[in-house]
């Protein structure tokens, strides 16, 4: 069980700090998974920065920059491809460099994505490093977890993933996974003004934003029942991050791993009121500019035959490929990864994860697994659950470094080969 109480410690290095070997590891997986690029697409005749940066929906995203929304494709069989499916932050940030120096918006786009995905590495190893501390137990009762190298294992793994090469492309997925992780951050920590103003950012960047709101909105409920179920003494004062003097009962830590948080106050209401503001905005806008009202953005979207089915065309998709061979081979890796999945959750259920985690992680895997879009899109849809290696990263963490490090390194290497054959072939959507 992972146990969240707080004990006196020597005072720790600087966040920064702490968290450099996290970002330093990181950096080092990319940049593996970028030098496989550079020469797979060299000895192809292809130029990489061409894939990173002007393809797919990067050209969609630097367009918007470019010239605002407005633009739309249509094709041959009635669909319309319009560019008002893309929230509006990426383009933002893109016109704002390309306006104060020399970036092109495509140039731009990748700045953006290098600088959000160390912004992201960040946030994860300070949520998993919140959340086990120096002296977590396992959920077994076992060795106890490091908080640092918890935090430094989840950053390596979510580096090395299969499709990470996309962290390093002109798409959103690094900027939403740095503001969702950070704000998660802040939600944990009772930093409510923070958590509400990163989760409006992120509901700009991705229809996603959903599941921040909704881990914004849980850790605000759990903060509530915890300061009506425990009062305070007559002329007690209780200070937002303060230590506890002794560990918390378990039916305390059933709460969702908080510590210390206080009221929630006006500064979260303010927060919980910023929350959905960003994504709740734009599909408003949207409606409003296509005349549709509350459903344009989904008309928007299902223009792109994008929808929420419940996983009922993926489980169609999937099935489809047990019926011949070799494509059921495929049809089978796809049952084992989303088993996977579910594997990863219920444990980190199991060891009773802070629950604005796991609100935050099923919600993502379900709008991931359960829209009726692209398939070859979902791995990709899927990068910002970063809280499902949670497991893996703490059983690394527990393990010799030797070990741990060849892990690691072979599955850099297989994620930096694969992202270089992906990019070259069929890439992302």
């Amino acid at each position: 069980m992972i146990d969240h109480a707080t004990r006196a410690a020597p005072a720790r290095p600087t966040a920064l700090r702490r968290a450099a070997p996290a970002l330093l590891g990181y950096a080092a997986v990319r940049a593996l998974g970028l030098l496989v690029l550079a020469v797979w697409s060299a000895a192809r005749g292809k130029s990489a920065y061409t894939l990173l940066t002007a393809r797919w929906d990067s050209l969609w995203y630097a367009r918007v920059a470019d010239g605002g929304y407005g633009y739309e494709v249509r094709l041959a069989n009635g669909d319309v491809h319009s560019d008002l499916a893309f929230f509006p932050l990426l383009p933002w940030l893109e016109r704002l460099l390309a306006a104060v120096g020399p970036l092109s918006y495509a140039d731009a786009g990748f700045v953006v994505s290098l600088l959000a995905s160390l912004a992201a590495a960040w946030g994860i190893f300070a949520v998993v490093d919140h959340v086990y501390g120096r002296t977590a137990g396992s959920a077994s009762g076992g060795a106890a977890v490091d908080g640092g190298r918890a935090g430094l294992f989840a950053v390596l793994l979510w580096a090395a993933l299969p499709v990470g090469i996309v962290q390093s492309m002109a798409y959103s997925e690094s900027l939403f996974t740095a503001l969702a992780a950070w704000s998660l951050y802040c939600a944990l920590t009772g930093r409510w003004v923070g958590a509400g103003a990163l989760a409006l950012a992120a509901g700009l960047t991705r229809p996603v934003g959903l599941a921040v709101v909704a881990a914004v909105w849980t850790a605000a409920v759990l903060s509530f029942v915890r300061n009506r179920s425990t009062p305070v003494p007559h002329g007690a004062r209780t200070a937002p991050h303060a230590p506890e003097s002794a560990p918390r009962s378990p039916a305390r830590r059933g709460l969702g791993g908080f510590r210390g948080l206080g009221d929630l106050g006006l500064p979260g209401l303010l927060g919980v009121l910023l929350a959905p503001l960003g994504a709740a905005g734009y599909v408003l806008w949207v409606g409003r500019r296509t005349g549709d009202g509350l459903f344009g953005y989904f008309d928007v979207q299902a223009g792109w035959r994008n929808g929420f089915d419940g996983g009922y065309a993926f489980a169609r998709f999937v099935a489809a490929k047990l019926t011949s061979f070799p494509a059921a081979l495929a049809g089978l890796g796809l049952i084992a990864g989303v088993a996977l999945l579910v594997r990863l959750y219920v444990v980190g259920v199991r060891q009773r994860q802070p629950l604005p985690l796991l609100v935050y992680s099923g919600v993502v895997t379900a709008l991931a697994l359960c829209a009726s879009s692209y398939f070859g899109s979902k791995p990709r849809l899927l990068l910002p659950a970063f809280p499902l290696l949670l497991p893996l990263a703490a059983a690394l963490a527990r393990t010799r470094a030797a070990r741990a490090a060849l892990v690691v390194g072979g599955v850099a290497l297989v994620s930096a080969v694969y992202g270089a054959f992906w990019l070259n072939g069929s890439g992302p959507p």
